[in-house]
């Protein structure tokens, strides 16, 4: 049977939602130009927490796109890095990337457009679209 994202119990879905996850594309991103330690990782993408990073990392390892290194020494060190699958990756997250800061004015334009719309609407046409 082929892979069909379309369906929910489809696996193809789970790596959607994994390689779509806005934290694993700014993690990927970040390991682009090559291994990095946690706290780096933790350093460079603003606003993700320790848990959200760690989740996040364990399912890149879990899915075979991240490699987990530790290092003997005092104290531990571990090192992050992409696989050979993880960097097939980087021209879909860097294009998307792209996209989002080329088109960002765009899209806060048109945030405002609609919300200035939605304003002028009868207020009980706004109250039954929520």
């Amino acid at each position: 049977m082929r892979p069909d994202p379309f369906q929910r119990d489809c696996g193809s879905r789970q790596v959607i939602d994994r390689i779509g996850d806005r934290w694993s594309v700014l993690v990927v991103l970040t390991l682009a130009d090559g291994e990095r330690r946690y706290g780096e990782l933790a350093e460079h993408i603003d606003g993700i927490s320790q848990k959200m990073l760690t989740q996040t990392l364990r399912g890149l390892e879990r899915d075979g796109l991240v490699t987990r290194t530790v290092h003997a020494s005092v104290p531990p060190r571990v090192d992050y890095a992409l696989t050979d699958l993880g960097r097939s990756l980087l021209d879909l997250v860097s294009g998307l990337e792209a996209w989002a800061t080329t088109h960002l004015a765009d899209v806060q334009a048109a945030r405002v457009r609609y919300d200035a719309e939605v304003l002028r609407r009868p207020t009980t046409a706004r109250a039954s679209r929520r």
